[in-house]
């Protein structure tokens, strides 16, 4: 094989500040905002001249946290319960033989403040620092396969989750201002059921704890039922 090398052109700023709670796909979770900044070689206006035209654009990117752990020819999807195997190339599992992935988000606007330039995003499934390889403009007419099918993966994902939070966690989300929409936030990502797939079929109630955004958020899980039970400020 040829060996090739990458340059990253950017950086994610992610609410997702670890792997787990991150939504296995991209618009799942639309109150995810996040901020590609540019690195210094492409930190410059011409490189997104016109991308403001389009209203979602295509993220290539590295899987960074995993790609020194090499790769598999045979996966476990979530979608399958994490039973039966896939070959790699017929998932968007990350342990890829480049551990390249690719999501389709909403390009919220760009913006040039003192000096560096960054897009704003919505909509992500990508890990806090997680490096851009390239940006292309998404394309309706092209890239929108009215017609195609998906095998095991053929509908978007919903489960019955229920989310509830206690009185504490409550105040504290109206309290802050900097995220209006962080109960929605929340409720969207624990809807997506992040467990693993091996605790989804045990009986009684599991505690979990999250990073979103600086924020500890801890939740109990009893059958389809969640309740956050405390948030605080890290």
């Amino acid at each position: 094989m040829s060996d090739y090398q990458l340059t990253a052109v950017g950086h994610i700023h992610s609410p997702y500040k670890q792997k787990f709670a991150i939504p296995r796909q991209p618009r799942l979770v639309p109150q995810a905002k996040a901020k590609l900044v540019f690195c210094a070689d492409f930190n410059r206006e011409e490189f997104v001249r016109g991308l403001d035209d389009f209203s979602h654009i295509w993220l290539l990117f590295r899987f960074h946290e995993t790609a020194d752990k090499g790769y598999s020819a045979m996966v476990r999807p979530p979608r399958l319960g994490g039973n039966d195997r896939k070959g790699v190339f017929a998932t968007r599992a990350t342990f890829r033989p480049n551990a390249i992935g690719m999501s389709a988000v909403k390009l919220e606007g760009i913006e040039y403040v003192n000096g560096q330039l960054s897009l704003l995003l919505s909509g992500i499934d990508l890990l806090d620092g997680t490096p851009i390889l390239d940006i292309k403009p998404y394309l309706p007419y092209s890239d929108a396969m009215t017609d195609a099918s998906a095998g095991f993966a053929d509908v978007r994902p919903e489960t019955q989750m229920s989310v509830d939070f206690s009185e504490s966690a409550t105040q504290f989300i109206a309290q802050q201002k900097q995220y209006p929409e962080l109960k929605e936030f929340i409720e969207n990502v624990l809807k997506q059921d992040p467990r693993p797939a091996y605790k989804k079929q045990k009986d009684g109630e599991q505690n979990y704890g999250m990073t979103l955004y600086e924020f500890n958020i801890r939740w109990q899980v009893n059958n389809e039922h969640n309740y956050v039970s405390h948030i605080e400020k890290i």
